[in-house]
């Protein structure tokens, strides 16, 4: 399914592809991100009530708190693109070790310290160039960052691992070149995947993947086959699909460590009509094409499921929750959760997404698999202002009850803080109240260490909510 993996944005899936294009700018896309998505399991536990209540708890004063500008007229001299110089969009926020890590719409990635509540850094090491998209690796505390160039007509991806204490630093060009032997021309790409700890590569040049080991950037093994249309990746295993034949397309599964095949076999179509996705989870493969039911296949014993297609409508982007066996659909700002019997286990209250094209950089997953944080449509009876600001709801994604809710009302208040040597309380300068920092969101991430969820909007503005 097009656009299902993530080509610029964190979070929501674990796995993050990003494509090699040749325009300057970055475009919305599926993502990113949630990248602890798949790192612990929701489970039936007796305290499940409590909780429900301690969140709840958690997010109760959540209010405005601090807000960074990734916009600098003067910090933007060094670079040379004039796009680079105007006030972009954030399209992915990434926290880590108390910075967190804005990137705009223009390729601009600013860095940003929760300790000082300043600015340290800009990430652009070179004059003209645009990064595409972020990624926080755990194994080695770096991120990398993945970007074109103008030089090379922004047709190759480019990317680069910096230590995150060489960034709390403000030294960005302190980090190193990744994958620097592969052709990541369009329609290449790089592919994250934290779960398995693996990076996968296509050089469309040579039509060669390759399997990098996330923790010391050491190639594994590669595949080259010119019949491989797609690779979807999933917990210990990846499924090569290939050009479809008329009425079948033929699959392997192979091991993530290695690339030994587990097992090939054909999956049978429909002739005469498209495939609107083909999706692995663990043992299962999902199928459906146009008009037609959904199939779930399981591929250890070829029994297969079918689900109405008037109940299961073809989705704009999933999210698998691994340890659970279940996975969330998105379609029309709606979210619901599914399992692999085909049964819708839960539908979203009070839960419409703002974005219709199922952004997910404005989704976020907790580690546990019990929290879904999206921006979304205000309920108009529950929020007095008027004006085009959305909530930040916070929704249990078993039960589908919305736990809690950032809006903008009448009885919200700027926050203050207290300055020692006056004696008295100062007002924090704003560039946007609590509505305006509402109104169109574009991107937003959860630090779960910290409880405090980031926001970035289309003036290139990040909000810090905190209690």
């Amino acid at each position: 399914m097009e656009g299902r993996n993530i080509s610029a944005s964190p979070r929501p899936s674990c796995t993050r592809r990003i494509l090699a294009r040749k325009r300057p700018h970055v475009e919305p896309a599926f993502g990113n991100s949630v990248k602890k998505l798949q790192r612990r399991e929701i489970c039936s536990k007796r305290d499940r009530a409590f909780s429900m209540s301690n969140a709840q708890e958690r997010f109760r004063n959540i209010s405005l708190q601090v807000e960074f500008d990734t916009h600098d007229p003067k910090g933007s001299d060094y670079l040379e693109l004039p796009f680079l110089k105007k006030r972009s969009k954030i399209i992915e926020i990434v926290a880590a070790r108390d910075i967190v890590f804005a990137l705009t719409q223009s390729g601009v990635c600013a860095a940003f310290s929760r300790e000082t509540n300043q600015r340290i850094c800009f990430l652009n090491v070179s004059p003209d160039e645009v990064i595409r998209s972020l990624f926080y690796n755990k194994n080695n505390d770096s991120l990398i960052t993945v970007s074109v160039y103008a030089s090379d007509s922004f047709s190759s991806l480019k990317c680069r691992t910096t230590r995150i204490e060489y960034i709390r630093r403000g030294k960005p060009n302190a980090g190193f070149a990744l994958f620097e032997s592969e052709s990541l021309k369009w329609p290449g790409f790089v592919e994250f995947d934290d779960v398995n700890g693996k990076v996968l590569t296509y050089s469309a040049q040579d039509c060669i993947y390759k399997v990098f080991d996330l923790k010391n950037y050491t190639m594994l093994y590669s595949i080259s086959d010119k019949n491989v249309q797609e690779i979807k990746i999933s917990p210990g295993i990846m499924l090569l699909i290939f050009n479809r034949a008329s009425s079948h397309v033929p699959l392997k599964i192979l091991s993530i460590e290695d690339g030994t095949v587990l097992k090939a076999f054909n999956h049978l179509l429909h002739r005469n009509k498209k495939v609107d996705f083909i999706e692995q989870f663990n043992e299962k493969l999902l199928v459906k094409q146009e008009n037609e039911n959904l199939q779930i296949l399981d591929v250890r014993n070829a029994e297969l499921t079918e689900v109405s297609r008037t109940e299961f409508m073809t989705p704009s982007a999933f999210i698998f929750l691994y340890e659970n066996q279940l996975f969330l659909t998105f379609r029309n700002r709606t979210v619901a959760v599914w399992n692999f019997r085909g049964e819708l286990v839960t539908s979203f209250e009070d839960h419409l997404l703002w974005h219709p094209d199922c952004n997910t950089n404005n989704i976020y997953i907790t580690s546990d698999q019990d929290l879904i944080i999206s921006y979304c449509k205000a309920d108009s009876d529950d929020s007095p202002v008027k004006g085009n600001a959305g909530s930040i709801n916070i929704s249990n994604i078993l039960s589908g009850k919305c736990l809690a809710k950032i809006r903008a009302s009448n009885d919200n208040h700027d926050v203050v803080d207290w300055d020692p040597k006056r004696k008295k309380r100062r007002l924090p300068r704003f560039r946007n109240s609590i509505a305006e920092a509402l109104e169109d969101i574009t991107a937003l991430f959860y630090d779960e260490e910290r409880n405090e969820i980031y926001t970035g909007n289309r003036q290139g503005l990040v909000h810090v909510w905190s209690n």
